[in-house]
């Protein structure tokens, strides 16, 4: 008897157990809509961790900001030096031993930070959104304030990390963002042109080519295809790569896009084309063509009308303004240049050997033999 009771009692406690802390179901037991509300929540606690930590980043770099410009209004008030900043990093590091960025070092910085950026409301929209280390990069690399404001906004709408950031501020991409040659402005929109000329720049630097010149389109696709992690970063953001020489049938011939790719913000495709060679008014020709077919063959209904670029290695921006002129269809066109291109001086760029001028001495050689 005492031993069916104390099993009673035994089950009871389980059942008590069950209730309190009940056991989860298996997969095959999962309720309706069980994925879809985990995903919901999953995507919903990344947001906020992210929120999180964006908020703390703002409230950090606005407090270094305060910090940079009571130095200042003191060093202009009352003469404080070099000594009094190092003074003021140890009481700090002293009063806040587990805080980090109390350094006579980052307390110039914070000084500095205040000398560039003197608006505080240009500090909280803007340059608060990104973290420190990119600020820093922003205040070593770069000199005249709207420049650097320009690379704050970049830097904040694409998500640059501070490696990529420098290495946009080195390549210079204020110079040559929007720069490319287009017919935007008489075939699109205008909201829809002002996005799609931003874009395009002019010129495409291929510096990840490292010493390679290579000389026919082939090997100019190959070669980016190889780095297309650094090629879309090239290219900005938005690009999404769809493919390599793809197909299209029109009527009875073949015929093959260097590389697709489709922009999200633009919401539509865009078609590069590359050439190794000087911009020829017969591109566009071939372009238009190609532009045609993949607003009829591929396009959504809901996708907007295609974009063209042809990627040169030279261009007379007359010539392209007038073979662009009366055309339908958007297109843009822009050189590529790489580091080694880029390095050479003129009068030794012009005195290499074209692939033809090559091809010809190596065809005579071999008729001599």
């Amino acid at each position: 008897m005492r031993r069916n009771i104390r099993d009673d009692r035994h089950a009871l406690g389980r059942t008590r157990d069950e209730a309190m802390f009940p056991t989860p179901p298996t997969r095959s037991r999962l309720p309706s809509g069980y994925a879809g509300i985990l995903r919901d929540l999953k995507q919903r606690i990344q947001q906020e961790r992210l929120r999180t930590v964006m908020a703390a980043n703002t409230a950090m770099a606005m407090l270094y900001w305060d910090i940079g410009r009571t130095i200042l209004e003191r060093q202009a008030r009352k003469g404080w030096g070099a000594r009094v900043i190092d003074r003021l990093s140890a009481d700090l590091r002293k009063t806040f031993p587990d805080m980090r960025g109390r350094s006579p070092r980052n307390l110039k910085y914070m000084r500095a930070f205040a000398t560039a950026w003197p608006q505080r409301g240009i500090v909280q929209r803007v340059v608060a959104q990104i973290p420190w280390r990119q600020n820093i990069a922003l205040l070593e690399r770069l000199g005249h304030p709207e420049t650097r404001l320009w690379y704050a906004q970049q830097a904040v709408q694409n998500g640059w990390s501070q490696p990529i950031l420098c290495l946009q501020i080195e390549n210079r991409a204020h110079e040559r963002q929007g720069k490319a040659v287009t017919n935007f402005p008489t075939v699109l929109p205008s909201a829809a042109s002002d996005m799609a000329a931003q874009v395009f720049k002019d010129p495409y630097l291929f510096d990840f080519l490292g010493t390679a010149d290579p000389r026919r389109e082939r090997e100019v696709e190959q070669a980016l295809v190889d780095h297309i992690q650094h090629f879309l970063l090239e290219l900005g953001a938005g690009f999404a790569f769809m493919g390599r020489q793809v197909h299209l049938e029109v009527g009875a011939r073949d015929y093959y896009l260097d590389l697709l790719f489709y922009h999200v913000k633009l919401r539509r495709y865009v078609v590069v084309e590359l050439k190794a060679a000087s911009f020829d008014a017969a591109f566009v020709g071939q372009m238009n063509l190609y532009l045609s077919a993949v607003d009829d063959l591929l396009r959504h209904p809901d996708d907007q009308p295609t974009i063209g670029l042809l990627l040169c290695k030279e261009k007379d921006r007359l010539t392209v303004e007038y073979a662009l002129r009366d055309l339908r269809k958007p297109i843009g066109v822009a050189q590529w240049r790489t580091r080694l291109a880029e390095s050479l001086p003129k009068r030794l760029q012009e005195s290499l050997p074209s692939i033809e001028e090559l091809e010809a001495e190596l065809g005579k050689r071999h008729d001599g033999n």
